[in-house]
């Protein structure tokens, strides 16, 4: 047992200085990325002029480059200081932003995308280290539901600046572009605040090899990997789900709003559900997650009808607040304190990639609405969800 994790968890015991303040940052870096996130679709295709097929690219070849470097900064996370590590990927995502607010061809909004997620996989699984340090594995569900919470708060309060801001400026994208620049620099600048415990300095020849520790990782810990990298595949971004919208008919002001009922939707559920997952078995937390992923896909393939893809798209959000957290907590409570910035990178550097393919495959087979692809994935996120609810229990381990 993890000496960290010996006493019980208290309802204060649990929010530390880290998790308060990595809150922070991720509210502010949401609340910039998502202000952005609705209209992208949009500046792409018809400010910009690309092919629906070039939003899928982008935002799949963007979380692919994200997924080799989660890869590398899991494990250096482990290896040296993470903090610096955070810090430069939020200050990379900042800058990302920069370049897309002054793009005038697809390909610049291209590489702008591919840094922002750069400077997230650099910070990802680092961040994801800090937040556990000091938590019990028994409390680690409602840490990482309280940060998606306050994450997705971001996201809530993006796009409604990005609305107000689009209306005041006589309806148009770039400005809104400009606006997005600011949170992102204030969530770098916010990292600062973070506390990280000094380590006693090793010789180089007494470190181990980079990747040495992710041999040694259980193997529940694997098979959950194994999961998430399937379904990875047909979980391609929800920029594609966006413009699934606007092709049916949703204006500008109508994507913002929904838009927010989802993000309302994952910032009100995501502690609840953390919670639960400390109550539960986080397999079966995460299936429910993944039945909320396939009413959701359907639900926008089959409809045309605007109130009924509000409404669907909302539901989506139980997706997210049943899985994002909730999966990372699954991982931290099947691998050593030790190694978690590994584990957590390694999972999200595979997921990554997944999505690297998800975005691409159904970026081709778009079509002239996308029905299919959502189809498709939401057939597949069904058969997977029933997988984990009916299959035997994974236990966990406390982390040693």
């Amino acid at each position: 047992m993890d000496p960290q994790s010996s006493a019980p968890p208290t309802d204060r015991g649990w929010l530390t200085h880290n998790l308060r303040v990595l809150s922070g940052v991720s509210f502010l870096q949401d609340a910039a990325s998502e202000l952005l996130y609705p209209i992208l679709p949009i500046f792409l295709t018809v400010t910009l002029g690309a092919p629906a097929a070039v939003v899928g690219i982008v935002e799949g070849i963007a979380e692919g480059a994200a997924s080799v470097t989660k890869l590398f900064a899991g494990a250096l996370g482990d290896r040296y200081a993470k903090r610096p590590l955070i810090g430069l990927g939020y200050g990379l995502a900042a800058v990302g932003k920069m370049l897309i607010a002054v793009a005038f061809g697809w390909p610049l909004v291209l590489f702008a995308r591919a840094l922002d997620r750069f400077g997230k996989g650099i910070r990802g699984a680092p961040r994801d280290a800090l937040i556990v340090e000091g938590i019990a594995p028994e409390a680690r569900g409602r840490a990482f539901g309280f940060h998606r919470t306050a994450d997705t708060l971001g996201a809530v309060v993006g796009p409604l600046l990005g609305l107000i801001a689009y209306e005041l400026l006589d309806q148009r994208i770039r400005p809104l572009l400009v606006i997005a620049v600011f949170p992102a620099v204030l969530s770098a600048v916010l990292v600062l605040a973070v506390r990280e415990r000094k380590r006693t300095p090793r010789a180089a020849a007494q470190r181990p090899a980079l990747f040495a520790n992710a041999r040694e990782l259980p193997r529940p810990y694997w098979r959950v990997v194994r999961i998430l990298a399937v379904f990875s595949l047909v979980n391609f971004p929800d920029a594609l789900l966006l413009l699934r919208l606007h092709e049916i008919g949703f204006s500008v002001a109508a994507l913002f709003l929904a838009y927010i009922g989802y993000n309302l939707v994952y910032a009100g559920v995501s502690y609840p559900a953390g919670r639960l997952a400390d109550r539960l078995p986080k397999q079966r937390v995460f299936g429910v997650g993944l039945l909320f992923f396939a009413v959701g896909y359907l639900g926008l393939g089959l409809t045309h009808n605007h109130v009924l893809a509000w409404i669907t798209l909302c539901l989506y959000g139980l997706f997210s607040a049943f899985t994002d957290g909730v999966g990372k907590a699954w991982v931290s409570t099947l691998t050593p304190s030790a190694d978690q910035s590994s584990a957590q990178g390694i999972v999200q550097s595979i997921s990554g990639a997944g999505v690297l393919v998800a975005g691409i495959w159904a970026g081709l087979a778009w079509g002239g609405d996308g029905a299919l692809p959502l189809l498709v994935s939401g057939t597949v996120g069904g058969l997977m969800a029933m997988g984990l609810l009916l299959t035997p229990r994974w236990h966990s381990r406390s982390a040693p």
